[in-house]
């Protein structure tokens, strides 16, 4: 009991040791104006609404829309994941996400040797047209703000479907409003790599924001993945810089295609993590808008206001979570949720506090969604734009955030571009040394981490109620499920489906294949067979894993 006296009146006495942020900027004790004298508040952090869009990119910003309020779903039996839809749409979402398993990412169907034990395991499995139009069904395509949340090559698949059951309903793409992620290249560094040759990845990206500029106007054709690299432990400013050299790669392949900047730009958005670090969180939104703007209109002499403008979605940091007492998360997913909505964000879906254990229950997502109403409708944040803009420690925060983010661009950039950076392993190499700084901070207690490193209690106490659970039959069912599907279909078509495929590569390598796709899912060709397709004719192994040789057609 003496020892525990002891502690308590040390930690009576005790003061905040952090001298830095999250990303290791230096911070005084305290700012004021002088702080500010080196920045034209006028010029730099206008009013909301106004270029550079420090501020948002709305003068009135919730006022006259609140954020679209997600939830991250996809597991399990098509069915599965269509029911948890149905649940967050009775608890209050304003939009649907789903997100595709492991197989999919890699681009295999569910009877590929490396798909057992992971299909439907981390998201939905998406082989064929009958997966989607399960995983839809009931759900009014022209009345929803569905996400995609497909990232690797396969993107263009997992749109083809989309558009496929859409046209099944009679529902033109025009009327389609939502988004796809489409950022191929951050998947090699989310264990992708040796699956994602940087042609087929620019190909993929290139395919869905062509044909979305010229056929779906209300649909935004590529989120661009910070939060992943965010991740993998990359601070705020590298987060910016490494996202939009991403942006730049795409945009370029874009303009590559003939496509006018001001064509496609406009339905760009981004897809950005809300750290712990509460402020720090804030400046880093503020300033990627700054950033954003200016290279928009300097670079690519984007002259549609809506060009300039940063549109991003928020995930609440995954990593920033603990499966020490799980609890403990829904008060770190609040402030980071909080600072998503001071920082401006469009969208937001925040985790569920027992995501280091296992996929969210319904019960751990309604709090998640809770998180987001409390904050929408009780606390009254989201009645002012920007309310934190003019505090000195904001605005030199922002300006520093902004700083170091365009060191990183400068960076890639004398390295020859991002392309050179990830082929010649800076990247990879950055990354691990980050990620290993952030863990030995963990591991020397010089960054706490409540419940994990400090003011622990025992394992009985940490454990959760409830944990969410996947059956590993889902393998052998959906294995069987697809081997049927090839054996029932039309073998003709579906061949005659793959060499119009083959052919238009041929033809020509730029011309988007999204068309084509479209025809080869109604024609039920799976997604294996499409993706093996398409790397065969760029001259990858039709397998990314090197054991089937092509597609294996039943006669009827």
């Amino acid at each position: 009991m003496s020892s525990k006296i002891e502690g308590m009146k040390e930690a009576f006495l005790e003061g905040a040791k952090g001298h830095s942020t999250w990303s290791e900027i230096p911070l005084k004790t305290h700012y004021i104006a002088q702080d500010l004298s080196d920045l034209d508040l006028e010029r730099e952090s206008p009013p909301p609404g106004t270029y550079p869009f420090t501020r948002g990119i709305h003068e009135d910003m919730y006022r006259g829309k609140y954020w679209t309020r997600r939830e991250v779903c996809g597991y399990g039996m098509p069915e599965d994941t269509n029911e948890r839809f149905k649940f967050l749409i009775e608890e209050g979402v304003t939009g649907l996400n789903v997100i595709i398993d492991v197989p999919t990412s890699f681009g295999i169907d569910p009877d590929h040797p490396k798909a057992r034990g992971e299909v439907g395991m981390s998201g939905a499995n998406f082989s064929t047209i009958m997966d989607m139009e399960r995983i839809m069904e009931g759900i009014p395509l022209d009345k929803v703000n569905m996400s995609l949340i497909t990232a690797s090559a396969v993107s263009p698949v997992i749109l083809a479907q989309y558009l496929a059951i859409a046209r099944r309903r009679g529902i033109p793409s025009e009327r389609l409003n939502g988004t796809i992620q489409n950022d191929p290249l951050h998947t090699r560094y989310c264990g992708h790599n040796f699956c994602m040759p940087i042609d087929l990845c620019l190909k993929a990206n290139g395919d869905i924001v062509e044909y979305c500029t010229h056929n779906m106007p209300r649909w935004y054709a590529m989120n661009v993945n910070l939060y992943d690299m965010r991740e993998q432990g990359l601070d705020a400013a590298q987060e910016i810089g490494i996202g939009f050299s991403f942006a730049m790669l795409y945009i370029e392949e874009a303009m590559g295609r003939g496509l006018q900047v001001d064509a496609f730009a406009p339905r760009m958005a981004f897809y950005c993590s809300a750290h712990i670090d509460f402020f720090e969180e804030i400046a880093k939104f503020r300033a990627a808008r700054k950033i954003w703007a200016k290279l928009m209109k300097e670079k690519y002499g984007a002259k549609d206001p809506r060009s300039l403008q940063f549109r991003f979605g928020v995930h609440t940091a995954g990593c920033s979570l603990v499966p020490q007492q799980p609890l403990n998360n829904i008060t770190r997913i609040g402030f980071e949720a909080l600072a998503a909505v001071l920082g401006g964000a469009q969208s937001i879906h925040c985790c569920s506090y027992d995501e280091p254990i296992a996929l969210p229950t319904e019960e751990s997502q309604r709090i998640a969604l809770r998180t987001q109403q409390i904050i929408a409708y009780e606390t009254g944040v989201a009645n002012v734009t920007d309310p934190l803009g003019g505090s000195y420690y904001i605005e030199a925060l922002t300006q520093r955030i902004e700083e170091q983010a365009d060191k990183v661009l400068q960076e890639i950039d004398e390295l020859g571009g991002m392309v050179k950076a990830m082929e010649s392993g800076w990247l990879d190499d950055l990354i691990g040394e980050m990620a290993l700084k952030v863990q030995r901070k963990v591991e020397e207690g010089e960054r706490i981490i409540v419940g994990q490193n400090a003011f622990r209690i025992s394992e009985e106490g940490e454990l959760l109620p409830d944990v969410h659970r996947v059956s590993p039959e889902i393998t052998e069912t959906k294995a069987a499920e697809v081997k049927k599907f090839r054996e029932e279909r039309n073998t003709e078509q579906a061949q005659r489906a793959l060499e119009r495929l083959s052919q238009k590569i041929r033809t020509n390598r730029k011309a988007t294949l999204i068309p084509e796709m479209v025809e080869a899912v109604m024609a039920h060709v799976t997604l294996g067979e499409i993706m093996g397709t398409i790397r065969r004719e760029f001259g990858h192994p039709y397998d990314p894993f090197e054991i089937l040789k092509g597609p294996v057609f039943t006669k009827r």
